[in-house]
């Protein structure tokens, strides 16, 4: 079964638990220094904060799945829907190990796809996410619009 993901970026980590937490009435999964998790049923969603270096707000949104045949389902979709599909593959992030790839909706919200395979102890750096969206933007800088600078975002 699939679970909607939401990634806020905060400026305050133990404020923003007390006040999701409250909202939810329910507390995290994950808290640590820099981020923290609610893995929600109702509604069922993978909520999570960071301030992981970008200003407070929607960082992105994302869809979890829970087996590679859910994952295989995703990417199909992500390729129906059109646009350019940024494949990341295996990392690390968010103190997690997953398999995921990205694309940019029309109004240019990143989405993730992901399937998490494991914990891990660090966060994880970006850099997969990071190179295979600036390794898109020159590949396609050609035929779209130039921007002041590559998008980056924190991953899940």
């Amino acid at each position: 079964m699939k679970r909607l993901h939401v990634h806020v970026s905060v400026e305050d980590i133990p404020h923003s638990v007390g006040f999701y937490s409250a909202l939810f009435a329910a507390e995290p999964t994950v808290v640590k220094d820099d981020y923290a998790k609610w893995m929600l049923e109702d509604p069922r969603v993978n909520f999570a904060i960071s301030t992981r270096g970008r200003q407070p707000g929607l960082d992105h949104l994302g869809i979890q799945v829970e087996n590679t045949d859910e994952l295989r389902e995703v990417y199909a979709r992500l390729d129906k829907a059109g646009g350019a599909v940024v494949e990341q593959g295996q990392t690390t992030c968010c103190y997690s190990k997953s398999e995921k790839s990205w694309i940019d909706d029309p109004a240019g919200i990143a989405w993730e796809t992901f399937h998490t395979t494991g914990e891990s102890t660090v966060y994880g750096d970006g850099t997969g996410e990071n190179g295979a969206r600036i390794a898109h933007e020159k590949q396609s800088a050609c035929c779209a619009p130039a921007t002041t600078a590559p998008k980056q975002s924190a991953c899940c």
